[in-house]
């Protein structure tokens, strides 16, 4: 099994990747989402194994992004274990930066993973109808991490993206999260957690990490009729696919 975004302390992963391991978490994908965040992300995973690194500029923070910073990202995304570019995209819930600022910065990142021909992991939130517009001419992989907009769904799937779950669609007032991953194609379904936040709900409440994507599987299979070991491999496939690992 493996968990496709996780973001990690370097001082504790050690101790979170030998729970995930023992819990049958192989691999573990770290996110970066500021610059200074994505050095330590690199250096953890070129220092782990079966760690690997998905590198951006969250749009949380693109009010403070410059091409300087953009520059230093492609640098950081020819590291060896560097594997994705994001999460990146639009986040119109929190409009912790002004939305043109971060439609800017979107377009910037998903020109860069064009030009390095790398996949984009997708931050989405209340931002349907813009994030769907800016991927319209995006050639490349497309990875919608955690996956929350049961309205992106038809075009999405018509799209061929990558769609990963996360904790929220193990929570009881999720039903339209678990028919939607019940809908996506056997060869397009990842799982994450997310860590440290979205706790799945049977350690809901405590500080997530990527041990318990294994409650997450475990809902998607009951969702999909499917076997959580089957299910599991399945999922660890679509990853090497989307992610060349």
């Amino acid at each position: 099994m493996i968990d496709t975004h996780a973001h990690l302390d370097p001082v504790e992963a050690p101790a979170l990747l030998e729970r995930a391991r023992a819990a049958g978490v192989e691999r573990v994908i770290v996110v970066g989402t500021t610059i200074a965040d994505c050095r330590e992300t690199l250096a953890l995973a070129q220092g782990s194994a079966g760690v690997f690194a998905s590198l951006g500029i969250h749009p949380h923070e693109a009010a403070g992004a410059d091409p300087a910073q953009l520059d230093e990202l492609r640098e950081l995304l020819a590291g060896e274990r560097a594997v994705a570019v994001g999460e990146t995209g639009l986040d119109y819930f929190r409009d912790h930066a002004p939305r043109e600022a971060q439609r800017s910065l979107f377009d910037a990142q998903l020109s860069l993973a064009d030009e390095l021909g790398m996949p984009v992991v997708i931050h989405s939130r209340e931002a349907d109808a813009d994030t769907l517009a800016a991927l319209a001419g995006f050639p490349g992989t497309v990875v919608c991490h955690c996956f929350s907009s049961p309205g992106m769904l038809e075009i999405a799937l018509e799209r061929g993206y990558y769609l990963s779950f996360a904790g929220n669609v193990t929570y009881p007032n999720a039903p339209a999260l678990r028919e939607a991953a019940a809908r996506v194609p056997a060869d397009r379904l990842l799982a994450e957690t997310d860590s440290p936040y979205l706790a799945p709900q049977p350690v809901r409440g405590e500080r997530n990490e990527p041990a318990y994507v294994m409650h997450t599987l475990a809902a998607l299979a009951q969702a999909r009729g499917a076997g959580p070991s089957e299910l599991g491999r399945q999922i660890d496939v679509n990853a090497s696919a989307a992610f060349s690992l």
